[in-house]
């Protein structure tokens, strides 16, 4: 396995990072579990990464993307989009996919397990997330797993403004993790 390949693995979580290499320090050592339901329809579509805890499978991707539809099968189709090493870097995705988590102690719809490759899934929580907006799409989220070495802060802005980036940042830290170990991602302007 290539490990640039998973380079943009953004939702990839503990099980499969495992095997791509050393996970990074553990930022939050008592993860909570997700604060609110998640309704799918207003999750699918583009997010943009404004922050997150560096991973061996990311190391050095910027303008990181996330865009989210639904497959035939009733799974999700995940595409994760990076630019390796600076803006001006090597393009690279990868294709997964991922499934809700029924019954699993977790507000509806905020736990989902995530595949970039065979049977292999991750956790991916949804933490926290912003109101539906006037297009009915969440504006923001937080997403964790329970290890507490991986998280990952989405806007639906490239360039989310500076309330939102202060609400970000307050609501990492009341979730317990450890912003000294945040990782912010650059992202094209405009």
């Amino acid at each position: 396995m290539h490990l640039l390949k998973l380079s943009a693995a953004t939702l990839l979580a503990a099980g499969l990072a495992a095997c791509a290499g050393s996970p990074g320090p553990v930022g939050n050592i008592a993860v909570p579990q997700p604060a609110k339901p998640v309704v799918l329809q207003s999750y699918l579509g583009k997010w943009y990464e404004y922050g997150r805890y560096e991973a061996p499978f990311q190391k050095g991707c910027e303008g990181v993307t996330a865009d989210y539809s639904l497959r035939d099968d009733d799974k999700i189709k995940v595409v994760n989009a990076c630019y390796k090493d600076g803006l001006d870097g090597e393009f690279d995705q990868a294709i997964g996919k991922a499934k809700i988590v029924a019954d699993d102690g977790g507000p509806a719809g905020s736990k989902l397990k995530v595949s970039f490759f065979g049977p292999f899934y991750g956790d991916y929580w949804v933490l926290d997330r912003g109101e539906a907006d006037a297009n009915g799409q969440y504006a923001w989220s937080i997403v964790g797993e329970p290890s507490g070495r991986y998280l990952w802060m989405l806007t639906r802005a490239p360039q989310p403004d500076a309330a939102l980036r202060s609400r970000l940042e307050a609501r990492v830290r009341e979730l317990g993790y450890d912003w000294s170990l945040v990782r912010l991602t650059q992202q094209p302007a405009g």
